[in-house]
């Protein structure tokens, strides 16, 4: 698995599928934006400031967030595309869904 440092958070994008045939034909969207949601996969520990107090990050694993469209750094970690986000590219947790 993977672990990120300091305010790191990673994700896995959540690309929407839509049906596009009575029979059931589904199909990846067209991309006309990039995802904007993703599911938390790691939260890193925090940064610690210079004068030694720690932020702590407010999520996580399973949370259901909205990141900075095209912010982070992309990676495939045993076959799954996931995104490596700063924690303040992160602007909302999406509760019930």
């Amino acid at each position: 698995m993977i672990k990120p440092l300091e305010d790191k958070v990673v994700v896995k994008p959540i690309v929407e599928t839509e049906k596009t045939s009575s029979a059931g034909l589904i199909i990846a969207a067209l991309e006309k934006e990039r995802p904007t949601e993703a599911i938390v996969v790691a939260v890193g520990p925090g940064t610690v400031f210079g004068n030694g107090d720690k932020m702590t990050l407010d999520l996580k694993v399973g949370d259901r967030v909205v990141y900075s469209k095209y912010q982070g750094t992309e990676i495939t970690v045993d076959g799954e595309d996931l995104l490596i986000l700063a924690y303040r590219d992160i602007f909302a947790v999406l509760e019930g869904k």
